[in-house]
């Protein structure tokens, strides 16, 4: 599975300006800060199981980061394969935010539906594959249409040509 370049910075960026802006500090002040540090570091280095255990320590006492720090721990899922787990957390995520962290969510979403899909079309369930391509179509076509600065080499829109093509076929 190859998970753009702009999706982990754009996921990161949402999250370090959450972290590093928000006036209110979530419970454990610097040492949450030290803890979001170990978090990030294991996703960004395929640590995605010490990552999630990090990142659902750190929500808990998160605060007004939760969201944030939930798509992380989407984003981990995404990257560890777990593709439902990751498009249903950012999904619900998505349905809760507005904006950029919502075209986070739905970048996540998307991509995670994608990678499902085609998991499905390879054990030839072409009836799930399409309604999961369906819904990628939707949530990345959203992201490019309305914040399309989250996508500026264009690998959100190479995923959604590829997915257009696809849902041709089937």
């Amino acid at each position: 599975m190859q998970v753009f370049p702009i999706l982990r910075a754009g996921v990161a960026g949402l999250a370090l300006l959450a972290v590093s802006s928000c006036d209110e500090t979530p419970s454990g002040g610097s040492g949450f800060k030290a803890k979001y540090a170990v978090a990030r570091d294991a996703l960004e280095n395929g640590q995605y199981d010490r990552a999630k255990r990090q990142y659902l320590r750190l929500i808990k006492d998160a605060g007004p980061l939760a969201p944030r720090l939930q798509l992380e721990y989407a984003h981990a899922e995404l990257r560890s394969g777990n593709y439902a787990q990751a498009a249903s957390m950012a999904s619900n995520l998505a349905s809760s935010q507005r904006g950029k962290a919502r075209a986070a969510s739905l970048s996540v979403q998307g991509t995670a539906q994608h990678e499902l899909a085609l998991a499905l079309l390879a054990e030839g369930q072409t009836s799930g594959a399409k309604q999961q391509l369906s819904a990628a179509r939707a949530a990345l076509a959203e992201v490019v249409k309305d914040h399309p600065d989250l996508d500026p080499i264009g690998s959100l829109s190479g995923r959604l040509a590829k997915i257009d093509a696809r849902l041709k076929t089937l």
